[in-house]
């Protein structure tokens, strides 16, 4: 990976980028500091990128991945013509493994293939690159219709408290959670946006400050344990996140921390919605319990900003994901959709329109 300039704004819009036959990510790391681009060259270094954070978020994976197959497919029929497909088994699978839990990887990774495996002959690339583009651009399409279905369910004006990153940086643009804060401010419903900052990566204070403020929407950040005391005060109607994954059931996977928020959320009697679009639900999986949770270095958690805070000696445990059981979820809101109550009925009538 290399860092390129890119002659474009580098906003939440540009966050994914394929210009001149080359893939840019928005390095997402450095936000809000510094705002910069690397070019990837195969699905390894794509791979690495997914893995690394530079870029994040369920729907940004899974579009970012299927550009990654586009790109292998490029190499690998450099190499081999006739044996191009044999030789992408290894792009596949070092894609599938970069990220565990966010299941749009893999649904993006087996529609890319899907493609490949019935292609006839000559040069797959522009092919690929369609559907990698049709991916990227459905996304954006399902945001902006979750945006208009959840801001629905805000009936007075309020605010609302979110946690992590769904916005446009964590999908093809505009975003999942802050999609429905977007179409809800635009329309008078909107007082305030408290961000959790959400350790260790600071999502939160990052990057979905970073985004609410380039639009001019009020946001507040929060240290993730001030969340119970905000919501006690009263003010606040929602809990709005995204998720990574979401249980045939309706039990959700977020980032560390949503699970938390949940709880106190019910206790004050504060609604939960969760935004995705339907890739995001596995349907194989009966209930969260069975979806996988990253554990990621505890250096992440030991040390901030390049400095030891963490004691010698101490060990830290350091998942990314955590589950949010259904019966804490008021509303999942999806492109085809809001589920009240989500439960095995509900989600799989949702799943069959």
């Amino acid at each position: 990976m290399e860092t390129k300039p890119l002659d474009i704004r580098a906003d939440a819009d540009h966050a994914i980028v394929w210009r001149n036959d080359r893939l840019y990510l928005l390095d997402q790391r450095l936000l809000p500091g510094e705002e910069c681009y690397l070019e990837l060259h195969g699905a390894d270094e794509t791979a690495s990128a997914i893995r690394d954070m530079v870029v994040r978020g369920a729907p940004a994976i899974g579009i970012t991945a299927a550009y990654g197959v586009v790109l292998a497919a490029r190499r690998r029929y450099a190499e081999s013509p006739a044996g191009w497909r044999g030789l992408m088994t290894h792009d596949y699978s070092v894609l599938a493994t970069s990220r565990p839990t966010a299941v749009n990887l893999f649904w993006a990774l087996d529609r890319m293939k899907r493609v490949a495996d019935n292609l006839t002959a000559g040069d797959p690339e522009q092919r690929l690159l369609r559907e990698a583009r049709a991916i990227h651009q459905e996304d954006v399409a399902a945001n902006r219709t979750m945006g208009g279905l959840g801001a629905g369910l805000i009936k007075e004006y309020t605010s609302v408290i979110t946690h992590c990153n769904a916005g446009a940086l964590a999908t093809g643009g505009y975003g999942t959670a802050l999609g429905v804060v977007r179409t809800a401010y635009v329309a008078g419903k909107v007082k305030m946006v408290y961000a959790d900052e959400t350790r260790p990566w600071l999502q939160g204070s990052r990057l979905t400050a970073w985004e609410l403020a380039r639009d001019g929407i009020p946001v507040t950040l929060l240290t993730d344990g001030a969340a119970a005391s905000r919501l006690a005060q009263g003010g606040i109607d929602w809990v709005i996140v995204g998720s990574d994954r979401i249980a045939a059931n309706g039990d959700v996977a977020n980032k560390i921390g949503t699970y938390n928020l949940a709880v106190v959320a019910r206790h004050h009697g504060v609604r939960v919605m969760v935004v995705a679009p339907t890739s995001t639900v596995d349907m194989s999986l009966a209930s969260g319990a069975e979806i996988p949770i990253e554990t990621r270095d505890p250096a992440e958690v030991l040390r901030c900003g390049g400095r030891q805070i963490g004691a010698d000696g101490v060990d830290a445990w350091n998942p990314v994901f955590d589950i949010t059981p259904a019966a804490l979820v008021d509303a999942i809101v999806t492109e085809k959709g809001v589920v009240r109550s989500p439960n095995a009925e509900t989600m799989a009538q949702m799943m069959a329109r």
